[in-house]
C-alpha cells in the first residue's frame, strides 16, 4: 500500500471517529501533496510524499519554537499536535549511532578527506535519511566529523 492510499485510508478512519483535529491534518498533508504534484507536473512516489511531509513537520517544529517564544502556548500545542499526526506517517526516526555510521560509510565511500567534500557526502546521505532524520543536524555532524 502507498503512502498516499494509506494517508487516504486514515482519513476515512478519523472521519468516522470524528476526530475532527486529525482529520485535518490529514487532508492538509494530502492537499500539501496534490500541490506537489500539480507544481512538479508529476505523480509523486512515496520518497517525494515523505519530502512533503518531512517539509511540514519541520516548519511546524520552528512554529512552535516561535509560539513558544511568543508565549503562545496554547498555539504551541496545537502545531505540537499536528507534528505528532504527521509523524506518524513518517518511517521510523534513525538513532544517533545509526546515523554516526551512515556517515562514516558515506565519508568512506566517497574517499572525502576535507570540507570541499562535505556535497559529496551529504548527497550520499540525504537520499538514505530523508524523512528519518533531521537533516540540519546530520550536516553539523558531517561538517564536524569532516574537520577532524
Amino acid at each position: 500500500m502507498s503512502l498516499l492510499d494509506n494517508l487516504k485510508d486514515e482519513m476515512k478512519v478519523a472521519m468516522r471517529a470524528k476526530d475532527k483535529d486529525r482529520l485535518g491534518v490529514i487532508r492538509m498533508a494530502i492537499s500539501a501533496i496534490k500541490q506537489a504534484e500539480i507544481d512538479n507536473k508529476t505523480e509523486l512516489n512515496d520518497d517525494g510524499i515523505i519530502a512533503v511531509l518531512t517539509k511540514m513537520v519541520k516548519q511546524r517544529k520552528e512554529s512552535i519554537k516561535m509560539f513558544k517564544d511568543g508565549g503562545r502556548d496554547e498555539l504551541a500545542a496545537k502545531e505540537a499536535a499536528e507534528v505528532s499526526a504527521l509523524e506518524d506517517f513518517l518511517p521510523q526516526p534513525l538513532t544517533d549511532a545509526e546515523i554516526d555510521q551512515l556517515i562514516n560509510d558515506a565519508i568512506a565511500q566517497s574517499g572525502a578527506t576535507s570540507m570541499a567534500d562535505m556535497g559529496k557526502v551529504m548527497g550520499l546521505l540525504k537520499p538514505a535519511m530523508q524523512g528519518k532524520a533531521d537533516l540540519g543536524a546530520v550536516s553539523g555532524k558531517v561538517r564536524a566529523a569532516l574537520n577532524k
